[in-house]
């Protein structure tokens, strides 16, 4: 086999492939001898008709184009690897020569990886949010689980309030007329809660036990059901229950009820310092997107429609799959938002080019850096893998190599490092050192 290697745009090359003449006439041999065991020739058994009798009765045309098949695909996947170029597309193919007897010869164009120029990407000064857990966000956090470990009291009498749980009945009328699914009976409801449509909750404020009382209401013009959308309701609506919650104390009782600790003092301490932890992981995770951004910002690259549209259709086959698992179809999500599949995916195509820009910049630098794995450092996240979904280390392994993910896996982790080292490199604080350093080299000829 031999191969051609032609460049025609930026990222578009052109393949042109020889198959020597022999496989060419054995693939045809092959496709001969196996139409023989599966078609009737008068005179023969079957499987048994010589070649001549098979090409009679179903032409040589067709047994060329059958041999094609088994033998375009792994020439053309042997060609990628000895022109060593890194296709993000399928390629377009033109058969070129196609004669038994003679070599066969096709093309293939293909979008290729892009090159990509960076820019800056170390010494960017970008700034670290301080972390910090404020009094007011710690007493927040203290009133919410207070409110958590609040005991509902039903009411003997008394009114409905905000935060209240009221037990009612309802019905929906639209022009005089009971709409589909805007009954229900014994519902609770969290008043404040914003579940009912908008302007619902607040009308039942007021209301007694045993009353009853019209809710007027205007369905969203973006509502899910296109016959009510935009529509005028009146509910009618009976109240039969209050449930309202007392809070226990904040005091040494409430966290010992509540917690492993003996005091509100211990209790707050230990709030604050997972507070503390959560918010650096946040601002850590922060920086390092901030920083990230900004190097592909200040990098150049001209990404294949090709590998746009390969991104976007992942992304929308894992929003299917996503969907499927809450029983809905993506017509039914198109009908709710009253879309499209292609203008969702339309959507979707400044995510796509964001994604691939920045995969495509992390891998740039990684390769200047030098930023690499070792099989060992391979096995070592294995571990930490395993340790987190509690599997062993060689069924991860199976399960990353049947699906073919495993060199993927290898990818993240240099992608990881990569950001390590970006985020090393560019905090403020390093910036300042490097403004530092460079203003004392200022040599020795004074």
């Amino acid at each position: 086999m031999a191969v051609t290697v032609e460049k025609i745009e930026k990222n578009k090359v052109s393949l042109e492939i020889t198959v020597d003449a022999k496989d060419f006439s054995s693939a045809i041999d092959r496709v001969a001898k196996k139409t023989a065991g599966e078609i009737n020739v008068p005179g023969f058994r079957k499987g048994k008709a010589p070649r001549h009798m098979i090409e009679r009765v179903v032409g040589l045309e067709y047994l060329q184009n059958e041999a094609l098949e088994p033998l375009l695909g792994p020439a053309y996947a042997q060609a990628i690897v000895e022109s060593a170029i890194e296709p993000v597309a399928r390629p377009e193919v033109e058969l070129i020569q196609v004669e038994e007897g003679k070599d066969l010869i096709f093309k293939a164009i293909v979008e290729v990886k892009p090159e990509v120029e960076l820019g800056e990407y170390l010494g960017l000064g970008i700034e670290k949010k301080a972390v910090e857990v404020t009094e007011d966000q710690l007493e927040e956090e203290l009133k919410r689980r207070q409110d958590q470990h609040a005991k509902l009291v039903s009411l003997e009498d008394g009114e409905v309030q905000d935060k209240d749980i009221a037990t009612i009945d309802f019905e929906g009328f639209v022009d005089g007329v009971a709409f589909e699914g805007g009954k229900g009976e014994n519902h609770e409801l969290a008043i404040g809660s914003n579940t009912f449509i908008p302007g619902f909750e607040e009308q039942l404020i007021g209301i007694h036990p045993g009353q009853e009382v019209d809710v007027n209401v205007r369905f969203p013009d973006e509502y899910h059901s296109k016959e009510l959308a935009g529509k005028n309701a009146l509910f009618k609506v009976k109240v039969h229950a209050i449930k309202r919650k007392e809070l226990v104390p904040l005091d040494d009782e409430f966290a010992k009820d509540v917690s492993e600790f003996d005091t509100l003092a211990e209790l707050k301490e230990d709030i604050k310092q997972k507070m503390l932890t959560a918010n650096e992981m946040k601002v850590n995770n922060e920086f390092r997107a901030e920083v990230v951004k900004k190097a592909a910002e200040n990098a150049s690259v001209e990404i294949p429609e090709g590998m746009i549209e390969n991104r976007i259709e992942n992304m929308m086959n894992d929003m299917k799959t996503n969907l499927s698992y809450q029983g809905i179809t993506i017509e039914q999500y198109c009908q709710y938002l009253n879309t499209d599949e292609e203008q969702l995916k339309e959507n979707h195509r400044a995510q796509a080019v964001e994604g691939i820009k920045t995969e495509l910049v992390l891998e740039a630098i990684a390769k200047k850096e030098g930023i690499t794995v070792s099989d060992e450092d391979v096995e070592n996240e294995m571990v930490k893998l395993s340790q987190h979904y509690g599997r062993p280390v060689e069924e991860l392994k199976q399960a990353l190599q049947a699906r073919g993910e495993l060199e993927w896996f290898k990818v993240g982790i240099i992608s990881d490092r990569t950001i390590d080292f970006l985020a090393e490199n560019n905090s403020s604080e390093k910036k300042e050192t490097m403004v530092q350093t460079e203003n004392t080299d200022t040599g020795s000829n004074e």
